[in-house]
């Protein structure tokens, strides 16, 4: 853990602008390491060495494996392998978190039966996850409590935190979607999964809210809005069109209006994957027919609803609405966004709406894009002042400009602060002001990008 929380003064540090001279490994030492994948090594080596600029290739190193070297609290293998993963500085397992966090390790579990055996625990983790609670959004290792005990809902012991947030139970088809896809292995799906796949379709259901608004409730004793749920807890309200109510967002903030649109177009992409999975897998046409359908519904709602004429970019989506004509432009740097639409929901990059929207979320006109030395987006969740290296990681996945690319990377070597990882935010004037030192799921995504930059485009390498 020590090897993430190395100071300014630390002697790997060197004077001009604290970053190591030599450019040594922050990663802890072997021992101390969670897990240990010799086909991440190999990768890590491997695209180590087509990476020109020494500081990208340090930065690489550290933050790829560091979900494996510092997040896996447990692991067991065996006939039913369970695996519990942190999120980073908060002891807990977020659904969507731990899904990205271990996302681009999927493609080296053939080379590697203790990465498969890992990441298959952890689809059998998140089953019994969703099977606890659907509704919540980040659980403990067991069922010791949490300091959100006071919060006014159905709290469990098993829960650390329960903001309703509908890409959580998107991540764990998508887990389980590209696992499936990458090794052909259906193990981790008998009846306990297809049980916690029903529970998640019915939760979708009942938060169309077509009679009422389902049993959700949240309300938090706190100084910040976006904290707690308005609309005494349920969220503000909305016109039940087929659109799913996300009382919260990706960023653990709360919705203003609560159909949530990134996310509803990634529970389209979810639930076209998990028809998929059960008419292969399981046999049940009928439940992959209601997954269709639910799918297509939504698929509807977004279209009439959330695609809307903008004063300055014209034809866009909305980030949220409610169903009534309201509508809400802006982006967050938490994934699923609106930049983030052909990465998580399959969006096509080429089209008009979203590259519409692209230039939105780039833009003075979303009110979360920041403008100082450095420019991005951000988000509510640490104030418009705050830029996510989520947003230029993101930015890269989504280009297909290469100068643009080539400006996402630069920005990620300058901002990180001389830590050699990824925040959660820095200050659109000072990187060396920033949130969270410790913070898996950026340090994976960033990891990912190189990963795929190796592949596709390795001149910007």
């Amino acid at each position: 853990m020590a090897a993430v929380a190395v100071g300014a003064n630390h002697p790997l540090f060197s004077a001009f602008g604290n970053v190591p001279a030599d450019f040594v490994t922050l990663r802890p030492g072997l021992k101390q390491r969670k897990f240990v994948s010799p086909a991440i090594e190999a990768a890590i080596a491997r695209t180590k060495a087509g990476i020109s600029n020494p500081e990208l290739a340090w930065m690489f190193e550290n933050c790829f494996p560091n979900t494996l070297d510092t997040t896996v609290k447990h692991y067991t293998s065996g006939k039913n392998p369970d695996t519990f993963i942190i999120t980073g500085d908060i002891d807990a397992m977020w659904m969507r978190d731990s899904t990205a966090q271990v996302w681009p390790y999927l493609p080296f579990m053939k080379d590697d039966a203790g990465l498969k055996n890992l990441i298959e625990g952890l689809i059998n983790r998140q089953t019994r996850c969703v099977l606890i609670d659907p509704y919540a959004n980040a659980f403990n290792y067991g069922a010791e409590g949490s300091y959100w005990d006071s919060d006014d809902t159905d709290m469990k012991p098993e829960l650390h935190e329960r903001k309703w947030e509908v890409d959580s139970l998107c991540y764990v088809i998508r887990l389980s979607h590209g696992y499936w896809k990458a090794l052909g292995d259906t193990t981790p799906f008998n009846a306990e999964w297809e049980r916690a796949m029903q529970l998640i379709v019915k939760t979708f259901r009942d938060q169309q809210r077509k009679e009422n608004s389902g049993p959700y409730s949240f309300r938090r004793k706190t100084s910040y809005a976006h904290d707690t749920a308005q609309g005494s807890g349920a969220g503000n309200p909305v016109r039940p069109v087929g659109m799913i109510c996300s009382v919260f967002r990706p960023s653990d903030d709360a919705t203003i209006f609560p159909f949530l649109v990134p996310s509803n177009l990634f529970a389209v992409k979810s639930l076209r994957e998990l028809a998929e999975m059960s008419e292969q897998i399981s046999g049940n046409s009928e439940f992959a027919g209601e997954c269709r359908s639910l799918a297509s519904e939504v698929q509807l709602a977004i279209d009439q609803f959330a695609v809307v004429g903008h004063f300055k970019f014209g034809k866009v989506y909305a980030y949220e609405v409610d169903g009534y004509g309201s509508r809400l432009h802006m982006d967050d740097a938490n994934v699923p966004s609106l930049v983030s639409l052909p990465y998580i929901a399959g969006i096509d990059p080429a089209s008009e709406i979203y590259q519409n929207t692209r230039q939105l979320s780039f833009s003075s006109y979303n009110p979360y894009f920041a403008q100082g030395k450095y420019e991005g987006v951000g988000g509510p969740h640490t104030g418009k002042e705050m830029i996510w290296p989520l947003s230029y990681i993101m930015r890269a996945m989504t280009s297909t400009d290469d100068a643009e690319i080539k400006w996402c990377l630069q920005m990620l070597i300058e901002t990180h602060a001389g830590k050699g990882f990824m925040h959660e935010s820095f200050n659109k004037n000072n990187p060396a002001q920033f949130t969270r030192s410790w913070f898996a799921w950026a340090n994976t995504m960033f990891g990912e990008l190189i990963l795929r930059l190796a592949a596709e485009r390795p001149h910007l390498l």
